[in-house]
């Protein structure tokens, strides 16, 4: 791996990055309640000057912050699926979500399961890199595709969830505006790095083979007792 390594060392840490990634989006509303994958600021009920009531989704939850005179949040308990489409029709005026865009909304938080389980494969394919091995390299590959597909189909399943809630609260122009997260561009950022981190650790492992052969092939051609020390002549 010595002809390799700086490479190799580049896909680990994207890796580990990749991991560090998903790890901020598992963490989202309601766990930590100002990261979130979408954010509402609601209509101008400010309780002071500096503070400003929104709604936060998260992986697991959500959080209405800043909605009481004591700036107090309210957040849901974390778990699997929740209805989005609910929460903003209690605390957004003037928004008409059809039935459909409730239903897909709702059941494609229960995707975000797949969240944590991208972090875990992650951080399995990170470990496998570290062993810096031609099998090592190799499963950590194939670890880090997986990972890739996994953070994938979350991540469109994210941007169709919330991209529903978006357009319409956008659309309504009622005061409210929501926007993006930093969770949604976290994991955006980690399918990206997995990604790459594929590719540049599979090259690192054919690589090592390739020079592993070569080697052996210089080894083999080289004649039998070439560059062996001549033996010394007894005087007698």
């Amino acid at each position: 791996m010595r002809q390799t390594g700086f490479f190799h060392h580049i896909g680990t840490f994207l890796l580990f990055s990749a991991t560090v990634l998903l790890i901020i989006t598992d963490i989202s509303a309601p766990v930590v309640n100002g990261i979130s994958m979408l954010r509402v600021d609601l209509d101008s009920r400010a309780t002071s000057s500096n503070s400003w009531p929104s709604l936060t989704f998260g992986t697991f939850g959500y959080c209405v912050r800043d909605t009481t005179a004591s700036g107090q949040d309210f957040c849901s308990r974390s778990h699997v699926g929740y209805d989005p489409v609910s929460i903003v029709e209690q605390n957004v005026q003037d928004v008409d979500f059809s039935d459909a865009a409730t239903d897909t909304s709702k059941a494609l938080t229960r995707v975000m399961i797949l969240h944590p389980i991208a972090t875990g494969l992650a951080f399995i394919a990170f470990l496998l890199a570290l062993g810096a091995g031609v099998i090592g390299s190799l499963l950590a590959s194939l670890c880090s595709l997986l990972t890739f597909i996994v953070t994938l189909i979350a991540l469109i399943c994210d941007f169709v969830a919330f991209g529903i809630i978006k357009s319409e609260v956008n659309n309504a122009d009622n005061g409210s505006r929501a926007e993006w997260g930093a969770a949604s561009w976290t994991i955006l950022v980690s399918a990206i790095c997995s990604f790459l981190a594929t590719f540049i650790v599979f090259f690192t492992c054919c690589s090592a083979r390739l020079h592993r052969r070569r080697e052996a092939r210089v080894v083999k051609d080289v004649p039998d007792g070439y560059g062996a020390p001549a033996r010394r002549r007894r005087w007698w």
